[in-house]
């Protein structure tokens, strides 16, 4: 019986139980809503949850215990509490029944539902990123729970872009990303020759900086269509004395391709006002072809979203959480958190 798209909630409620059937009652309404209007067909849809019963009290942390009665190889829901080891059978139906549906999608409703699939934590950080199962088997896209949305109405427009993502992704099983070409550690050649193969006739780029301790360490530039990117480093933790360049004459020519580049080009950026101030203060270069602020620009759209940059390559991208990837998290700017 295969469905395209195969949606998981957490729970059944007090409405649910009664009828027997997943997504019955007040919640289900605003799920319902939500697929109608991102275009899904319900037929299409499998619909189940990752306990196919009513918690008790109506409460989810009912069945969290300590870990020493943890469910074995699944991280916990939150700091300390795990679910009990007596609902394994729960888990074993759940991805029974992912097999027997065999979906090109899942959608993921709320903390539960991302935590069985993909063995993660924290619905805030990850919904509305396209990532695979635990298993590597099951593209997903994981996002609020309906009943969050009937505590927090504004929360609704953030799930409904993200349903929106899993009409574009039910058609196909794989997972695509964005395909990038990122120029990493580049010699002043290599610098002189991105510019002139990909960034001298671009109507704008984007610009982004990476700071520590009130230096800049790298540049970035991405051409308009994001394709190509190319980093220029000022800082490298490699060496001893920290400089990229091995001669300062090699970072004088550096610098001033980055000053050819923020004059002569058309540039935009998010949370720019933050870069456009470094380099003016670190390196006396102006950005005299500011164009526009990704960050301004959606705020002005969707005053009641948040403007972070994370929040944004989760609307508006198909790139996975890249924050989770890095280490170092001292060179972010406050705007990319």
């Amino acid at each position: 019986m295969h469905k395209p798209v195969l949606i998981i909630g957490e729970a059944l409620g007090e409405e649910e139980e009664r009828k027997g059937e997943a997504f019955a009652g007040p919640s289900g309404a605003i799920l319902h809503g939500l697929l109608r209007q991102a275009g899904i067909p319900k037929d299409e849809c499998y619909f189940t949850n990752v306990f196919n019963f009513r918690p008790r009290g109506n409460r989810l942390d009912s069945v969290l215990t300590g870990r020493a009665e943890a469910l074995a190889g699944y991280r916990p829901i939150a700091s300390g509490k795990y679910v009990h080891k007596q609902y394994q059978p729960e888990l074993d139906r759940l991805f029974h029944e992912i097999e027997s549906v065999k979906p090109n999608i899942i959608l993921a409703l709320g903390n539960y539902a991302l935590w069985a699939v993909c063995k993660k934590s924290g619905i805030k950080k990850y919904r509305g990123s396209p990532i695979l199962s635990h298993d590597m088997k099951w593209k997903v896209i994981p996002t609020w729970s309906p009943a969050s949305v009937l505590k927090q109405w504004e929360i609704r427009v953030i799930m409904l872009a993200d349903i929106s993502k899993v009409a574009r992704e039910m058609t196909y099983a794989d997972l695509r990303r964005p395909q990038r070409f990122i120029y990493m550690e580049p010699s002043l050649q290599d610098i002189e020759d991105f510019y002139r193969q990909y960034l001298r006739h671009q109507p704008f780029v984007s610009c982004d900086v990476e700071t520590k301790n009130l230096t800049i360490t790298e540049v970035g530039y991405g051409t308009a269509d994001g394709k190509h990117c190319l980093v220029i480093p000022f800082w490298d933790r490699t060496k001893k004395d920290g400089n990229y360049w091995r001669t300062h004459e090699e970072e004088r020519e550096a610098w001033k391709w980055v000053r050819r580049i923020n004059t002569e080009l058309p540039t935009i950026g998010q949370n720019y006002s933050y870069d456009m101030q470094y380099f003016w203060r670190t390196a006396g270069i102006p950005t005299p072809r500011f164009l526009g602020d990704t960050m301004l620009l959606h705020h002005a759209m969707q005053p009641e979203l948040e403007k972070g940059l994370g929040f944004l390559g989760s609307i508006y991208t198909d790139e996975p959480s890249w924050k989770f990837m890095r280490t170092d998290h001292s060179t972010l700017k406050q705007a990319d958190e």
